[in-house]
């Protein structure tokens, strides 16, 4: 399993639709009044919604060259420099919401305020987005000031501010008292900040504080997101428990209590198991080799049985009289390293090649013998150039000489060679 966080480079806005400009134009006509400048404004937002950016652009500027009340003016710079951006007009789009901000609007320059910063940052001008968010930060209400503070702490964790963007992560995160309510824009910022931040955590090996980030999203809604976070932290804290175990017991005797073999070996199976959940098959495979190569036989056994737990169990009698199957440590090795998948694939692979090689003259009714000997000698040597297909030919070669009472019959380098 692989946790991926980051820093989401337009959090709190959506993403510019795809939208193309009918070949249309608006009406010319005379400038409107500022009466009429609200008006205007209904009539872009609708033009945007349905993808008209180019005549709702026009509209935002007509609005805003009547110079209405300030609200007005305000709703009209932050409507076209949301339309700026979405037709990829950065430079208009920024100049008008710098303008929307500059109004003073107590409801449009925040969010004025709000979209620039985020479009600074996605475009790594950062000494900007910085100033932004703290301006954001001056103006804006309780929900506008969490998201400042995410964006604060964003530009500080980039700039490697630890304490700095510890500050900002808190504030973000800092809910309203419980008698007071909190606006949708609040709770989403508080969700995904936590979000954001228990990813951060993980990354630097902190599950305890990314936990305690996520409990800080989810007493406001139950983010599915949110919970596959606090469960990699619990899988962090799992390994960091089974890992203790098995450090004790590979460790040389001292004073403190070791444990049984048995505990051993369950607890090898199980931080194995846990590193390979966490997409880490190598480390996987180091404490498996760490239980089997420990000095205490019943603890080899132990570790041994749960690697084999998965294996076809002979029969007693059988199992007494029969040597161990070349195969078993190609599937110990499979099961230790995470890659049984791939060792099943080659066995299909060559079993499917090896049909090949022998379904095709049989589906042709050959009867020659040499082309029917060349098809076997084909199918036989399928699987030499795998890493287990020298045992496979060994193995045969070692019952033929059995039963042809300790007589090889075959040459050497057989199948190659024949």
């Amino acid at each position: 399993m692989t946790t991926t966080p980051g820093s989401p480079a337009r959090s709190g806005a959506p993403e510019p639709p795809e939208a193309a400009d009918p070949a249309d134009h608006p009406d010319e006509g005379p400038a409107p009044g500022s009466e009429d400048a609200a008006d205007l404004c209904d009539q872009a937002q609708d033009l945007a919604e349905n993808g008209h950016l180019k005549r709702a652009a026009t509209l935002y500027e007509r609005a805003v060259a009547t110079n209405p009340r300030p609200r007005v003016q305000a709703r009209a710079l932050l409507g076209l420099a949301v339309v700026q951006d979405q037709r990829g007009d950065l430079a208009a789009a920024r100049d008008a919401a710098r303008r929307a901000v500059a109004t003073g609007d107590e409801r449009f320059g925040p969010r004025a305020a709000h979209h620039l910063a985020l479009s600074l940052e996605h475009e790594g001008e950062h000494a900007e987005a910085e100033r932004t968010w703290r301006r954001l930060l001056e103006i804006g209400g309780p929900a506008h000031a969490a998201v400042a503070h995410y964006g604060l702490a964003r530009e500080a964790e980039g700039r490697g501010a630890v304490d700095a963007a510890e500050e900002h992560w808190e504030a973000a995160l800092t809910l309203p008292a419980a008698s007071d309510p909190i606006s949708r824009l609040h709770a989403d910022t508080v969700v995904e900040a936590s979000r954001d931040l228990a990813g951060r955590l993980l990354e630097r090996g902190l599950p305890g504080a990314a936990a305690a980030a996520v409990e800080r999203g989810l007493s406001l809604t139950d983010d599915p997101g949110l919970r596959l976070l606090r469960s990699a932290a619990h899988l962090e804290h799992a390994i960091a428990d089974a890992g203790a175990v098995v450090d004790a017991a590979d460790t040389p005797d001292t004073d403190a209590a070791r444990p049984g073999p048995r505990t051993s070996g369950a607890a090898v199976e199980l931080l194995a198991g846990l590193l390979a959940l966490r997409g880490d098959p190598e480390a996987s495979a180091r404490a498996w080799r760490v239980g089997l190569d420990n000095r205490d036989g019943e603890t080899v056994a132990h570790v041994r049985h749960r690697l084999r737990s998965g294996f076809a169990a002979p029969d007693e009698e059988e199992q007494e009289e029969a040597e161990q199957p070349w195969w078993e440590s190609y599937l110990e090795e499979a099961v230790a390293t995470a890659s049984a998948p791939a060792l099943a694939g080659e066995l299909f692979a060559v079993v499917t090649q090896m049909h090949n090689h022998l379904g095709v003259p049989v589906a042709e009714g050959e009867v020659r013998p040499a082309v029917l000997r060349e098809a076997m000698e084909q199918a036989l040597r399928t699987p030499g150039e795998l890493v287990w297909g020298p045992d496979v030919h060994a193995d045969f070669r070692r019952r033929l000489t059995e039963a042809m009472g300790g007589q090889d019959v075959l040459p050497e380098g057989w199948p190659d060679r024949t």
